[in-house]
């Protein structure tokens, strides 16, 4: 071979660092231009598996069809050059013992392995002849030489391969974030985390399990795979279950062959021998775990680091979109319920006022009946008729009287409370509902401590009532800004929050009466939202006002005495 000749071919290996980003046909071209350089009758390039650590030819040339593509590291020339790291020349296979030719009219042998910087061995190229002695050692240091050339090439394409799959994974993990985030319904959203999980692994099948930390049981939320082969009924006991390495070391844990015998009387294992290779991820939330996430893959495989990483981190989205989805749910519930309660308080309120109406005349009636001296005889049936009036109007003044005691709020509820802990626990119950609806919202507490005394359940009750009235009047988002004061007088001073909102602000035709019960300015509303919150900050001794509205936005007041002591 002329000096020429190989400095050709190290070109041409060496252009394709930056002509090819494809590290298979790459491969193929440096094992054709080492072949046609050095005369080959057969060559081929290949590379170790770490899975499974067989030497794997990635391209071949001159071998025939029924030819092994892999082989024990150490077997043959090309085996023993990558075992040990060295290059060797064979001028005579029949008369090598290490020789094991894939092609039988093979006579004369050589290979070089491909070296890492840190002297790794990436790969090796092997090349023969028909004829022994075809090669001598000046064919072997050229050989060398396009093996060194061909390892930063292949080293460069196959990280940028790499990068590139890291990308797209990445803009995956991204993509399903932003679709996980966005399911309330949880069947969907485990539907969803499985199947894109397993599109993102290029996985064979891919399962979600719920864990019930009380029960220690799993229950299975989602499969994606073949139908039939994985359908338990009902929990499963942590114990016989392949995820209960991941749920008690909260790591992700893997494992190469799932077909082994130890392996088939594991309960959340598909029954399909398809299966090889899995990999189970914790769901955690705040240290906790959620369920366990299990990807399939259908060949051996050793899991590295990047990808036991991006799992854990597709499964942490999942965890906060099932902690988001668990706290719109709750979100959903309380408003019911705060719903119901207004409807109850308000019926409170009117029986309390009714009965308060009606002891008024009540209380006339009495008196005049008892003014009035009638004493009829005995026999006469009138007097019977008085008594049982009288009777009736002290059985009425009772009734009255368990009604006004009923409505009052039970004193034992009320104690110290800071506000800035109200309203920030207040935030937490709605700060899903509000990024929903494109809102943001701002808090800022006072310089000190600002303490009331009163029933926590109902200040939360009339600032959510503030809070959703702001909401309702920003339908296309906006700002909500809570401010927290302490207005020091003597006596004790007073605890002034102010809400405000940038929606569209109140009437002025219902401005002065916005606190009237059954007053409102939207057709869906009841009128009793402000309409409560106020009496139940007169019962705190407090009050709540109107300071500001107009088209730019509304601000209220809200004041309550500071706790004394």
């Amino acid at each position: 071979m002329t000096e020429a000749a190989e400095l050709k071919a190290l070109h041409a290996i060496s252009s394709l660092a930056s002509g090819s980003d494809d590290p298979g046909a790459a491969t193929r071209e440096i094992l054709a231009v080492a072949a046609r350089a050095l005369g080959a009758d057969s060559g081929i390039v290949a590379f170790q598996n770490p899975e499974t650590t067989k030497l794997e030819i990635e391209a071949a040339q001159g071998l025939p069809p029924e030819a092994d593509l892999s082989f024990p590291p150490g077997q043959g020339i090309a085996g023993w050059a990558a075992w040990h790291a060295k290059p060797l020349l064979v001028p005579d296979s029949s008369a090598d013992l290490r020789s094991r030719p894939i092609r039988r009219g093979t006579r004369c042998e050589m290979a070089a392995p491909m070296l890492l910087p840190d002297g790794q061995v990436l790969g090796v190229i092997g090349l023969d002849r028909d004829s022994a002695g075809a090669y001598g050692p000046e064919d072997l240091a050229s050989l060398i030489r396009m093996a060194g050339a061909a390892s930063p090439v292949l080293q460069r394409l196959w990280e940028f391969r790499h990068l590139r799959g890291k990308a797209r994974q990445l803009e995956a993990l991204i993509a399903t974030g932003q679709a996980l985030v966005g399911k309330l319904e949880q069947g969907e959203l485990f539907d969803n985390l499985t199947r894109d999980a397993s599109a993102m692994m290029q996985a064979k099948a891919c399962a979600f399990f719920t864990f019930d930390s009380l029960a220690s049981t799993l229950r299975l939320a989602s499969y994606q795979g073949d139908k039939g082969t994985l359908d338990p009924e009902g929990d499963l006991p942590l114990a016989s279950c392949l995820s209960a390495s991941a749920v008690r070391t909260r790591k992700p844990v893997s494992f190469a062959d799932i077909q082994s015998p130890e392996f088939y009387d594991l309960l959340d294992l598909p029954r399909d021998p398809a299966l090889r290779s899995v990999i189970a991820v914790p769901m955690l939330f705040e240290g906790d775990v959620m369920g366990v996430l299990v990807i399939f893959m259908d060949r051996i495989r050793i899991f590295d680091n990047d990808e036991r990483r991006l799992c854990s981190a597709l499964a942490s989205l999942g965890a906060v979109a099932l902690e988001n989805s668990r706290l719109y749910s709750r979100v959903f519930m309380s408003e019911e319920s705060l719903r119901k309660n207004e409807r109850l308080t308000m019926l409170g309120l009117l029986a309390a006022e009714i009965a308060h109406e009606i002891r008024n005349p009540l209380t006339v009636l009495k008196l005049l009946h008892g003014g009035m001296g009638l004493d009829f005889a005995e026999g006469d049936p009138r007097r019977t008729d008085v008594r049982v009036i009288g009777e009736k109007l002290d059985q009425l003044e009772s009734i009255v009287t368990r009604v006004l005691n009923f409505a009052k709020a039970p004193t034992s509820l009320h104690s110290r409370h800071q506000v800035a802990e109200i309203v920030e626990d207040t935030l937490v119950l709605v700060r899903l509902k509000l990024a929903q609806s494109n809102i943001h919202v701002t808090f800022e507490p006072a310089g000190q401590s600002v303490v009331v005394e009163g029933h926590k359940g109902q200040l939360q009750q009339v600032l959510l009532n503030l809070i959703i009235n702001s909401m309702q009047a920003m339908p296309e988002g906006g700002e909500i800004g809570l401010r927290l004061s302490a207005d020091p007088r003597e006596g004790g001073g007073f605890a002034v929050l102010d809400v405000s909102d940038t929606g569209s602000g109140i009437p002025d035709a219902i401005s002065e009466r916005i606190f009237d019960s059954f007053l409102s300015g939207r057709p869906d509303g009841t009128g009793l939202g402000l309409a409560i919150a106020k009496r139940v900050l007169q019962g705190h001794n407090g009050d709540i006002q109107l300071m500001s509205t107009s088209h730019a936005g509304t601000t209220l007041r809200i004041t309550m005495p500071l706790a004394r002591g």
